[in-house]
């Protein structure tokens, strides 16, 4: 989801038309592993069929979709498609246009169509356009901002923002050989960090001016991030966490503020929004507060069977780009493994519906 002039152009679900290619796609796969529909629906049968034809199922039931940036605005079907799959050939890609198998705005559209931004490309499934994304090295629909300034990805849990020692992979480097692949050689960096437990938005500058002028606006506190956190206990409805966080060898005062969204069996979900920027601000100041952040090992948070990093994730960023001056708002939808927690929490889905999309800035004025 981003925005360009304010407003916010939503990443909605693929169009039905693209369910349906879906459903079609399973049960090719199906087919040819010679299964019935009743026999996939067992867990204990489906353990029986051979690897291959699962993994053939599986395969057969990933939908690509992803909304056009203002970076693609003009280009050509093919070309936005190139520009999101660099790995992809795109002799390639022209035999899925041709067959129907890249589709604009739920439909199948030809390769020479032109795209703006706000529009859903989607991809039938396959095997094969799984493995030019993974050798592409970031998913299409990852890049949740771009234009010639800066680029905004969205980042999972487990994953470093960046090269750091002990660490085989990270972002940084995902993002240099993407960029690689399309022929860009221009220099990219990070402005701000995620620890590597938290999931949502990194914005990244794009050459030396453009990450000099992003990093001034972060230090001068023009970078917004709006987090969501599962703790454990019950906070009042809203308030502010003013404390100083250990950093850098000395205290230093650290400000947060935070609203109640929901409830469920002794666990609260929260959003914040993070005013100053210290190292482990959220996590600590929750901690020190009695609400320690669920999973999260390091402070005292509690276990949540399947939850392997603190249930936190940053969910909204917003900024204006140096240049013209515009405001930019990127929102990151709740990954599913973190939705899975609520529900099993039995928090309201409509709740978590508005915690991912609607939910008003944690500022209680």
């Amino acid at each position: 989801m981003l925005s360009s002039n304010g407003g916010t152009v939503k990443n909605n679900e693929p169009p039905q038309s693209s369910r349906k290619l879906q459903r079609g796609a399973v049960s090719s796969a199906r087919e040819e592993a010679g299964v019935s529909q009743g026999e996939i629906s067992g867990l204990s049968r489906w353990n029986l069929l051979p690897w291959r034809f699962q993994n053939d199922i599986l395969n057969a039931m990933i939908v690509h979709s992803w909304t056009v940036n203002l970076r693609e605005e003009g280009l050509l079907l093919l070309e936005a498609v190139n520009l999101r799959i660099p790995a992809a050939p795109r002799g390639f890609l022209g035999q899925l246009a041709r067959k129907q198998r890249i589709l604009l705005n739920g439909a199948p559209a030809s390769g020479d169509n032109p795209v703006k931004p706000g529009d859903i490309l989607s991809l039938r499934p396959s095997s094969r356009i799984n493995e030019l994304i993974a050798e592409s090295r970031l998913a299409p629909a990852q890049i949740l901002y771009e234009d010639g300034e800066c680029m905004v990805l969205d980042k999972p849990a487990g994953l470093m923002t960046h090269p750091a020692g002990g660490h085989a992979d990270d972002l940084l480097t995902r993002l240099k050989n993407y960029l690689g692949l399309r022929n860009e050689t221009f220099q990219v960096g990070p402005i701000h960090r995620l620890d590597i437990g938290t999931s949502g938005p990194i914005l990244y500058g794009k050459g030396r001016s453009s990450i000099s002028a992003l990093g001034k606006m972060l230090m001068a506190g023009e970078l917004r991030k709006d987090y969501l956190a599962l703790v454990s206990g019950h906070p009042p409805p809203h308030g502010v966490l003013d404390s100083t966080v250990p950093g850098h060898g000395k205290d230093k005062a650290s400000l947060t503020r935070y609203r109640r969204l929901a409830t469920g069996s002794g666990h609260t979900l929260l959003a914040l929004e993070l005013i100053t920027g210290r190292r482990h601000q959220i996590r600590r100041q929750l901690a020190d507060a009695g609400w320690p952040i669920d999973g999260d090992r390091r402070y005292r948070g509690a276990y949540l069977p399947g939850l392997l990093h603190p249930f936190l994730h940053c969910y909204r960023l917003a900024f204006r780009l140096p240049g013209d001056g515009r405001r930019v708002e990127i929102t990151s939808p709740l990954p599913s493994t973190l939705r899975v927690q609520l529900s099993d929490l039995g928090i309201d889905q409509h709740a978590i519906l508005a915690a991912t999309q609607e939910i008003p800035h944690p500022n209680p004025q």
